[in-house]
């Protein structure tokens, strides 16, 4: 009767897990829906409202006119010239403005949402490697991480670049957990088309994303390498190459190259000079000045500072664009429980050890695995991907804390792995119970409190429930039997402050856009509504100083514009360009943007076509209510000799 008893215990136990593991699951399931849902919230809620980004909205206007404007990404109707990188980070905008009309909501959607579904894919590859809690916990990290929310709220691509680089993290963690090389070959297409969309930006990852393959892919691994490094290859180069099949004379000059170039424009003006710091650094002064005389500023005034220079606290700093509130604090916390993870997993490695429960909160359960998982291989597969995790987070904090030019959106290029090192980090430290991981978690907790309180100046209610969540962890983390339970008031604690600002950002409407050729409304209307009255039979509405500076009009009026210069002044049209094209009556008017008040190459404002309208022109401002030097009337054979 004995053994009876003891033979029906354990089938109704065997039972009763099969139910366990589907509740686990819907539990699972519904955090990550909720994660994700308010991820999308906090992405597209006044999506509308945000300021323009003229430069980059004019293109979209542009691009949905023809196919050849779609294709070489025109920044005018005219075709004349495009964007300064290839145009595939805007086509999903495009599509978006074509199928639901062109609004400053719709062309956004792409990016806000590719923000949201970034969350999920990072959900995926790292459980996958580490299992549910650090999935979540990197998904949620991600989703309120304030520099991606502003990121991907704003009219620029650098969410989208995000979004594929996560997909390729996805794609490499397939590849390792089951030593299969066409998931990595298809990572490598996700990040060649990365390049297309944010250039060099998207090399961050390319260094950990190899790492992990090399480490974590069994035998044959530099064949697979090898073949992704030819995919990868002639991914990235796919569009510049279709524009060397096309005469130059057909495509539009690329802003900010020095010959018309796509190729120049992406590796030398997005590439070298970008590291150099050509055009200087932003908030290079009046940082820690506008500091002290605005602890309490809104999102909005925070965002009007400029980036602090180089330094190694740089994304720890209290104020501006990028400070330690929208991103800092997450890097900090990556790399703090991220570390000893790390040593902690590969020296049990190098004893010998199981290395079975080193980072998560223990094996991945076989929905994680996948039924061709490489049997007896999680361990190594965590391995790999916590070393090319921290290597990428690594990576980021050192080039972008001395990086001498820097948009906060650029940091879209290690945002991933700052998540993910969060997640991973806080279902390691809680995984276990022992006096070594509750000493670390009480070393965290007490740094992210005391640091909050710096980044809050004390003042915030958030600090009390940062502080609240930290106790509650580290009493949860000394308890025999629900210690456990310490991952989600750490993860509180960890992202009470960034959520705060993710919500602040949210509602004054913050944009890391750079509002390029941008015009008061008042001034706009003026201008268009004389152009658009005066222009007779002209092919262009009007010249315009500058490429940067022609937006607000083009994107108002959708009218072909000649550009005179592109970026640093380079003249796109020359004085004797400009002068048969007046003579044939193809452009009647010019708009010019400021007086030449100190002669520089690099200045458009002192360039040779735009001298040449100061001397050949009538400054007829006032007749169109604009500002004095702000229009002028070009004389062709028909305003001479009018029939």
């Amino acid at each position: 009767m004995g053994s009876e008893g003891a033979l029906s215990d354990r089938l109704k136990r065997g039972a009763g897990r099969p139910a366990r593991a589907k509740g686990l699951a819907l539990a699972e399931g519904l955090a990550l829906a909720a994660i994700v849902a308010g991820a999308v919230v906090l992405r597209v809620v006044h999506l509308g409202k945000v300021v323009s980004d003229p430069y980059y909205d004019s293109a979209i206007r542009s691009m949905g006119l023809s196919w050849h404007n779609f294709l070489f990404g025109a920044l005018e109707p005219g075709g004349g010239v495009s964007l300064d990188k290839p145009p595939l980070d805007l086509w999903p905008a495009v599509v978006f403005s074509k199928l639901f009309g062109f609004s400053l909501t719709t062309i956004r959607l792409p990016e806000a949402l590719a923000g949201a579904v970034a969350a999920a894919l990072l959900y995926l590859a790292v459980r996958a490697a580490f299992g549910p809690r650090a999935g979540l916990g990197s998904a949620a990290a991600l989703a309120v991480m304030p520099i991606e929310v502003i990121t991907a709220r704003s009219d620029t691509t650098d969410a989208i670049m995000m979004a594929l680089t996560v997909l390729a993290l996805c794609l490499v963690v397939r590849a390792v957990a089951t030593g299969h090389g066409r998931w990595l070959l298809l990572a490598a297409a996700a990040m060649g088309i990365a390049f297309n969309v944010k250039l060099t930006e998207s090399w961050l990852a390319l260094a950990p994303l190899a790492l992990i393959a090399l480490l974590g892919l069994p035998r044959g691994r530099l064949r697979f390498l090898l073949g992704g490094g030819a995919v990868y290859v002639a991914v990235t180069l796919s569009w510049l190459t279709v524009t060397l099949l096309v005469p130059a004379h057909s495509q539009p000059y690329a802003v900010g190259s020095t010959n018309g170039s796509p190729w120049d424009a992406a590796f030398v003006f997005n590439g070298v000079d970008r590291l150099r710091g050509v055009n200087g650094i932003e908030g290079h002064t009046g940082y820690f000045e506008a500091t002290k005389r605005y602890p309490h500023a809104t999102e909005s005034q925070r965002n009007a500072i400029p980036i602090t220079a180089p330094s190694p606290t740089r994304l720890l700093v209290r104020f501006g664009p990028l400070s330690g509130q929208r991103l800092g604090l997450e890097a900090l916390v990556g790399l703090l429980l991220g570390i000893p993870a790390g040593l902690l997993a590969w020296g049990r490695r190098g004893r010998g050890g199981a290395p079975r429960q080193a980072v998560a909160a223990g094996p991945a359960p076989p929905s994680a695995r996948g039924a061709d998982q490489r049997p007896g291989m999680q361990g190594q597969v965590r391995r790999a991907v916590l070393a090319g995790l921290l290597l990428w987070l690594a990576e980021g904090v050192v080039l972008f804390s001395d990086l001498p030019r820097l948009h906060p959106r650029y940091t879209e290029a290690f945002t991933p792995a700052a998540a993910a090192m969060v997640g991973v980090g806080v279902a390691w430290v809680t995984a276990q119970r022992n006096l070594g991981r509750s000493l670390w978690l009480g070393l965290v907790a007490l740094v992210v409190v005391a640091y909050t309180e710096r980044l809050l100046y004390g003042t915030s209610a958030v600090w009390w429930i940062i502080a609240g969540a930290a106790v509650l962890a580290l009493a949860l983390s000394a308890a025999p039997v629900v210690h456990k339970l310490a991952f989600l008031p750490l993860l509180c604690c960890v992202l009470a402050s960034p959520l705060s600002a993710a919500l602040g950002a949210v509602n004054e409407n913050a944009s890391d856009g750079n509002v390029l050729g941008g015009l008061p409304k008042t001034q706009l209307d003026r201008m268009s509504s004389y152009l658009t009255a005066h222009k007779r039979s002209a092919y262009y509405e009007t010249a315009y100083d500058a490429a940067t500076r022609m937006g607000a009009l083009v994107l108002h009026d959708a009218q072909p514009v000649l550009a005179l210069t592109t970026v640093e002044g380079h003249v796109i049209v020359t004085p004797s360009r400009l002068h048969a094209l007046v003579a044939n009556g193809r452009v009647r008017y010019a708009v010019l943007t400021g007086p030449c008040t100190a002669p520089k190459a690099t200045n458009a404002d002192c360039s040779a076509p735009v001298e040449w309208v100061r001397h050949n022109g009538s400054d007829i401002s006032s007749d169109a209510g604009v500002s004095r030097g702000t229009l002028w009337q070009l004389q062709s054979a028909e305003d001479l000799h009018p029939r």
